[in-house]
């Protein structure tokens, strides 16, 4: 593979987790660094030893001329960013939340096909190791052809703590969480065409729903039930696993707590421990968010060396977006929404 030189804007938290992949990762590396705080943008350059830093994503960009960019940045600086680099010709890997808007969204994409310009999403949980196992056995058709489903996330993590800004808004867990449980849906069962969907607030100390519950009909017939939850109180809290139940017409498929898989098919059963590998730079249990990254950077080099579209395209994901919006608009007013209307 060829040799590319990539730069990132925005050096937060998450970006550190970027950096680390980045390193990680084969024929790449990461020439130089944005970032407005001088002490995040000092922080990271030097830890990974990168020199070239700047405090303008545009002066970067026209000074470093990279063969893609990194945006790692809060969601309001995402469209100008892509529509930056895509002015420029640069290829462009987005940080999740993607947009504010369908409508942003839909104009970013639009952007990069106009520039001719690959545009990925940086989605993390359907790049985890132990959900891409499970659409490996379905590509096998190690169950037959499935008919129902449920992708489930609940847990009572203290997610507030350390992102305080969570409890503050009108919109919490599908926008924040669910969005990767439906994208997780998606990526396995395919496009959905209808949606029923329930929240409640249980926490009285925020301000958005902590609880949702989603009925999707998918194109092909399978009925899928994705559930989020972050005021579930468990004797072993599996954060921050996604647990997946699947029957097929000719067996059953299960991703349990601790990642334990069971297969039950025309082969037999197979039962397996799908628990990710703890890389040097990661920390439980957040590591299979952080080999999920390394494997989204993997396919985002593999995409750029073979001219192919991103699993995790822009285009992709305003699919996954608009089962949000529709979430939200089922849920407040009690109808079912077919994605047509979306």
């Amino acid at each position: 593979m060829a040799s590319y030189r990539g730069a990132l804007i925005g050096c937060g938290f998450f970006a550190i987790n970027q950096l680390h992949a980045w390193r990680d990762a084969e024929g790449v590396d990461i020439v130089a660094l944005c970032d407005r705080d001088p002490e995040r943008l000092a922080h990271a350059g030097g830890l990974f030893g990168i020199d070239r830093r700047y405090g303008d994503a545009e002066q970067m960009l026209r000074a470093e001329k990279p063969d893609f960019v990194d945006i790692a940045t809060t969601v309001a600086s995402h469209r100008p960013l892509v529509e930056l680099a895509a002015k420029m010709g640069i290829p462009v890997i987005c940080q999740k939340p993607f947009a504010l808007s369908m409508a942003d969204a839909r104009a970013m994409v639009e952007a990069c096909s106009l520039a001719g310009v690959p545009l990925m999403v940086h989605e993390n949980f359907r790049w985890q190791s132990a959900i891409q196992a499970v659409k490996t056995r379905l590509d096998g058709n190690a169950i037959g052809q499935p008919f129902w489903a449920r992708v489930s996330f609940r847990s009572g993590f203290d997610v507030f703590s350390g992102q305080p800004y969570l409890a503050e808004g009108k919109r919490f867990i599908i926008e924040d969480l669910g969005i990767h449980i439906l994208d997780i849906a998606r990526f396995l069962f395919g496009e959905v065409t209808r949606l029923n969907a329930r929240t409640r607030r249980v926490n009285p100390a925020i301000k958005g729903e902590d609880v949702a519950t989603m009925l999707l009909d998918h194109a092909s017939g399978l009925s899928s039930m994705v559930d989020c939850s972050y005021a579930t109180r468990l004797p072993v809290d599996p954060f921050p696993e996604t647990l997946v139940e699947i029957d097929g017409s000719t067996g059953t498929l299960r991703l349990g707590a601790g990642y334990r898989l069971t297969v039950n098919g025309p082969g037999g059963q197979e039962e397996v421990d799908l628990s990710p590998p703890l890389l040097p730079w990661a920390s439980r249990p957040w590591h299979n968010i952080q080999e999920s990254v390394l494997a989204i950077q993997r396919h985002w080099l593999h995409c750029l060396h073979n001219g192919e579209e991103p699993s995790t395209s822009g285009r992709d994901n305003i699919a996954t977006m608009a089962l949000v919006e529709a979430a939200y608009a089922s849920a407040a007013s009690g109808q079912t929404i077919e994605m047509a209307s979306i």
